[in-house]
């Protein structure tokens, strides 16, 4: 990150409006990335937020900073290959239920184990709200208020925290829509930890989801430290209910790529550059 700036975040939202649905969650999410991003003091010349596709993915638009509105599934993949590249911005990957543990899985359990130093925000509404209300990977096995499941997709869904943890993340959090200073202030956290911070976000979606404004009566906050050792945070993950928000897990490790204190060998390199040419 660079030198702090004074901004307020209303600053931080570009002159495109929002078009999600009313009642949507990702509004919450928006606010609360710009929210943080004033805290932090951001610079927005410096900050590329990434997306793949989605209703989630439309946020880039919403923020006035670099964005980059990719392919379904590989935000991810995109962000990674730009911190690395350029690793004095802020990079922020944003993505839904589908776009990160679907289409995107593979590239999602591959950013937790590799720890490049951003942040991912995954905005989870259990559905796929922009093509009409399928069932997503985190969908309730039960779920059947939709036509095209009359009888619940049938299928266990996955805990995004669980999988997280397996696939290596040093820093995993969970937020809800109906609390965004609580959201602001994780985002916050995550953008300054140093190395791959996945940050799950309960966010409503009441238009094919309707059942979801329960959940405001049903989410607490995690009470104590983050849990730092893998074993017991496997323990609470693979049982919890999921409602839990907070820092929930933080074991911090070097990030990637290594630093190495060796001076790169140019001739070696051209020689190997030399070597694959035909």
């Amino acid at each position: 990150m660079t030198e702090a700036i004074k901004l307020k975040a209303k600053d931080y939202k570009s002159e495109v409006k929002p078009i999600w649905c009313p009642g949507c969650g990702h509004f919450s999410v928006l606010n609360a990335i710009t929210k943080a991003m004033a805290g932090l003091g951001i610079n927005k010349d410096n900050t590329v937020l990434v997306s793949g596709i989605g209703c989630s993915s439309r946020l880039p638009a919403y923020v006035d900073s670099y964005g980059f509105h990719g392919v379904h599934g590989r935000g991810l993949a995109i962000a990674q290959g730009l911190k690395v590249a350029r690793p004095d911005l802020t990079v922020l990957a944003l993505g839904g239920d589908g776009d990160g543990f679907s289409i995107g899985g593979n590239h999602f359990i591959h950013a937790c184990r590799r720890n490049v130093n951003m942040t991912y925000i995954a905005m989870d509404n259990e559905v796929y709200g922009m093509t009409k209300g399928q069932a997503s990977p985190t969908t309730p096995m039960d779920w059947d208020h939709s036509k095209l499941t009359p009888h619940g997709p049938g299928v266990r869904p996955f805990k995004p925290a669980a999988l997280a943890l397996a696939s290596g993340a040093p820093w995993i959090a969970r937020g809800y829509s109906g609390n965004p200073n609580q959201m602001a202030k994780l985002i916050a956290e995550a953008v300054a930890h140093p190395g791959f911070s996945f940050l799950h976000v309960m966010s409503q979606c009441i238009t094919f989801c309707p059942e979801q404004t329960d959940w405001k009566a049903i989410v607490t906050e995690h009470e104590g430290p983050a849990l730092a050792n893998a074993d017991e945070a496997a323990k609470v993950f693979l049982h919890e209910d999921g409602f839990q928000t907070g820092l929930l897990y933080c074991e911090p490790r070097p990030s990637w790529p290594p630093v190495s204190d060796k001076p790169v060998d140019g001739n070696a390199l051209a020689g190997l550059a030399a070597s694959f040419r035909v």
